[in-house]
């Protein structure tokens, strides 16, 4: 008997392992001459991540995630892009005048130059 392709129980095996999801375990032990050197111990989850949130597995990236989904929701609002963008100018604004000193206009000055002028 061939081995037959079928997509058909792929896409089932796929669906299974997304909803109920499953847990590989592995064992290894390194040795030299039977001594054994190295011990690992391996352990993968695989599965959606929804069945990942309801089992707890995943559970602080999926708060993190959506208070950064609620954070921009809250950034995006209508008029809010304005509102930053407005304040911004505003600062870029101080900040030019920022190393500036008071400036002080002299009437005299003027009106000696101009009789200057006329002489």
């Amino acid at each position: 008997m061939r081995p037959q392709k079928n997509e058909e129980t792929f896409v089932d095996v796929l669906d299974v392992l997304l909803r109920d999801g499953a847990i590989l375990r592995a064992d290894v032990i390194v040795s030299v001459a039977e001594i054994p050197l190295v011990g690992i111990k391996l352990t993968a989850a695989i599965a959606g991540m929804e069945t990942m949130n309801e089992y707890g597995l995943f559970e602080e990236w999926d708060i993190e995630r959506r208070r950064t989904a609620i954070t921009r929701r809250q950034h995006n609002q209508p008029g809010q892009r304005e509102k930053r963008l407005r304040r911004q100018r505003e600062r870029d604004r101080n900040r030019e005048f920022d190393g500036l000193d008071e400036i002080t206009v002299d009437p005299d000055r003027d009106r000696d130059q101009g009789d200057e002028k006329s002489a």
